[in-house]
């Protein structure tokens, strides 16, 4: 009697497990496709290549530094043969956190809490972050005078805190 019980309970997770297998793998390709074509989609650049053959301008760039959370990566800003400005964020990586935005702020750095969270210096949205991780393009609005806006700023509007920042400088 144990042993047809034990026999049957093997049966029963055998049979779940074969039934259960493909649709895990299903799933797992799915999501991995579908992260594939968001990526395509999110950068409206094609790639790096662009950059650097001469078709974009690099004008400025900085480092990453965190203060609230753990940021790095380089921000840098090119100007595309047609005169459009694009921030692009490479080896870049933050923490993940809820309505997490970039922003160029009119700032000389926004480590100085006094002068960015406090002072309420002007902005300029470019998106939500894409991604905590990675390489990603923002395109920067027609007319943004980047003499005056100098530094990205990784920004979580739900805590007002923000999570890293990068002073922009002349290439």
């Amino acid at each position: 009697m144990v042993r047809t019980i034990k026999a049957g309970m093997a049966f029963t997770a055998l049979t779940g497990a074969l039934l259960f297998q493909p649709t895990m793998r299903a799933q797992d390709k799915m999501k991995q496709d579908s992260m594939n074509q968001d990526d395509m989609k999110r950068d409206k650049m094609p790639d790096d290549k662009m950059m650097y053959d001469g078709k974009a301008r690099t004008l400025e760039t900085g480092k990453f530094h965190g203060k609230v959370h753990p940021t790095s990566g380089r921000a840098t800003v090119y100007q595309e043969a047609d005169g459009k400005l694009v921030l692009r964020l490479t080896n870049f990586k933050t923490s993940n956190g809820p309505d997490v935005h970039v922003i160029l702020v009119a700032t000389k750095d926004a480590m100085d809490e006094v002068n960015f969270l406090k002072g309420n210096p002007d902005k300029v949205e470019l998106g939500k972050l894409k991604g905590n991780e990675g390489d990603q393009n923002y395109e920067i609005p027609a007319g943004t005078d980047l003499t005056k806006f100098r530094t990205i700023s990784i920004y979580c509007e739900r805590f007002n805190a923000n999570f890293g920042s990068a002073l922009l400088e002349k290439f």
